[in-house]
């Protein structure tokens, strides 16, 4: 009995440490020496843990449409930075700025998003004066 016990609390360790082997460090994904700001369609945002995304579409120099997605931090940080989850209108133009991923794919980390039409910018940390909505929502 003492053995099937340690058995079982040997695999749930296991099991909680699984989560922990996921999560990167910045520096191994990201390459701050690549600065990134690129304009396109917004098409979704997965509002998840650990860390949120913007997803929008960029069209290239060959006309050809590139789906990026923006990771940002999780939605707890978001939400107190202005951010709510149904913010951005599908096919709404933005610009997002940030660092590009080390491996070439198209995601980045995200500094912040900008809606085009408004020019409203909603940052990933403390609100710059005049930068993006109040976090109860009620203006800039």
């Amino acid at each position: 009995m003492k053995m099937k016990f340690s058995a079982m609390a040997m695999g749930a360790l296991l099991l909680a440490a699984v989560p922990m082997l996921a999560h990167h460090s910045f520096s191994a994904e990201y390459d701050q020496s690549k600065p990134l700001t690129l304009k396109g369609k917004f098409t979704k945002l997965d509002w998840v843990n650990p860390h949120s995304w913007v997803h929008f579409d960029v069209v290239g120099p060959d006309g050809k449409v590139t789906n990026w997605a923006a990771e940002t931090p999780p939605p707890n940080g978001l939400y107190r930075n202005g951010w709510r989850k149904d913010m951005f209108k599908e096919g709404e133009e933005i610009e997002v700025t940030g660092v590009a991923a080390k491996d070439g794919t198209p995601h980045m980390w995200s500094n912040g998003v900008t809606i085009v039409s408004t020019g409203v910018k909603f940052t990933m940390g403390s609100r710059p004066p005049n930068e993006g909505p109040s976090p109860d929502g009620k203006g800039k």
